[in-house]
């Protein structure tokens, strides 16, 4: 049986004129109902509900379509929780100025509503000289991005907040803090469903056809997409025709849009994953009252700690590559979330560096996530993609593309410029 938006779908269809525009469309799925939508967001992940909220603030009649049996399951679930000053990120970049303007939003989102967080502050540390000079980057990275509160200091200082710590020099990011991840999309999809907004989840987005100005999407249960045996092609239980698209699915966001068909393949990027493994410290109180973060590396920002609402202390993520997977498997995130305690043996080395404390044994196998990249193990790191009509000259359709760090932090404020820039 479909879901219940659909069966509702299936059941207006019956007695929805089929339009020239989808006829070709709906004829080479003989049976298979059709239902016009205003706007659809395929994917009901932290930037997805803050999407699809902003998009009915301003009226529009929005569907969410997520493929997992609840919002939130995937990387939006399994990071860090950091709500980001936006300090690392190249000049004008996206990443760089949509995470301080989503910063800004973040906090005054979760104070007007009472959602849990704080504002602890962070410690980005230099260990050895030669780190010194990357430290003196960041720095003037994140002045130039606007953030006017950071303070450069010596490791004796830095030491003296946190007899903890072990640095040489360190830099102060006092706006730097942690959400309740979870408590904050449930907020979001609360509101968006006050305000109209239809939520249908096990529900799979299989591909899309571009006819005449719009772009067709069709729609199964994810329990069928589960038992295909991949020897036939996906048959679609569901045909919408909305006026908008919001391709916000994530880790998988590029294997959807290759499968639009009138979508060019030169617009969709190389998609990377990374998984990042967590491990928390057991049986101790926390040795730090701020997030302490390493000199940034290859694939991200370093194992660093994070303390979550509670207290409990984490350390990570570290950067793992991974092979691509199936289009079918990253559309049910079947990602392995596996954390090997093997691991845990690189975690010490390079915790001991700002940490050298951290006793044996004190380590503990948590939880891990899988970074949607656009960008390889040794390339330059990418800035997020937000392509609209502009760029692939489909109307109505926006992919998003490489929508990790800062994703959660500028989530609010990316739902602003997508709304402001393609849909006025």
């Amino acid at each position: 049986m479909l879901s219940k938006a659909f069966r509702k779908a299936a059941e207006f269809a019956k007695a929805t004129p089929i339009t020239s525009a989808c006829r070709k469309l709906v004829s080479s799925f003989s049976g298979v109902p059709t239902e016009p939508a205003d706007a659809v967001v395929i994917g009901a992940g932290v930037v997805g509900l803050a999407v699809a909220r902003e998009l009915a603030l301003k009226g529009r009649d929005v569907l969410v379509v997520e493929a997992a049996s609840t919002f939130g399951s995937g990387t939006s679930s399994r990071n860090s929780e950091v709500i980001h000053a936006g300090i690392y990120y190249p000049l004008q970049s996206l990443k760089a100025v949509l995470c301080v303007k989503g910063k800004e939003l973040l906090y005054k989102y979760c104070s007007d509503r009472g959602i849990p967080h704080k504002q602890l502050g962070k410690l980005i540390v230099a260990t050895r000289a030669s780190e010194i000079s990357k430290l003196e980057q960041i720095l003037k990275s994140g002045t130039e991005n606007g953030i006017e509160d950071l303070r450069m200091m010596e490791g004796s200082l830095a030491m003296e907040m946190e007899p903890e710590l072990h640095c040489i020099k360190a830099l102060l990011s006092p706006s730097s803090g942690i959400v309740d991840s979870h408590t904050f999309m449930l907020s979001l999809v609360g509101e968006a469903e006050n305000l109209g907004t239809a939520f249908s989840y096990n529900s799979v987005v299989i591909g899309g056809q571009v006819e005449g100005n719009s772009l067709h999407l069709q729609i199964s249960e994810s329990k069928d997409l589960k038992n295909h045996a991949g020897e036939s092609a996906l048959q679609p239980q569901l045909l919408i025709i909305p006026k908008l698209v919001i391709n916000s699915a994530g880790l998988s966001a590029i294997h959807l849009a290759k499968r639009f068909q009138g979508l060019e393949h030169r617009f969709i990027p190389e998609s990377y994953f990374a998984r990042g493994c967590y491990f928390t410290l057991s049986n101790s109180k926390s040795p730090f009252s701020h997030l302490i973060y390493p000199i940034p590396e290859d694939g991200g920002l370093g194992v660093h700690v994070t303390l979550d609402l509670n207290g409990q202390v984490k350390f990570g993520p570290d950067v793992e590559w991974i092979d691509d997977v199936d289009d079918i498997s990253s559309y049910l995130n079947r990602f392995d979330y596996s954390v090997n305690s093997d691991r845990s043996s690189r975690f010490y080395s390079e915790i001991r560096k700002y940490f050298p404390n951290l006793r044996d044994g004190s380590l503990e196998p948590g939880y891990s996530g899988i970074r949607p990249k656009l960008s390889g193990q040794g390339q330059l790191p990418s800035d997020f993609v937000i392509q609209g009509e502009n760029i692939h000259g489909i109307p109505g359709l926006v992919n998003l593309f490489g929508i990790e760090s800062p994703g959660l932090t500028s989530s609010l404020a990316i739902a602003e410029y997508i709304v402001s820039n393609f849909y006025k």
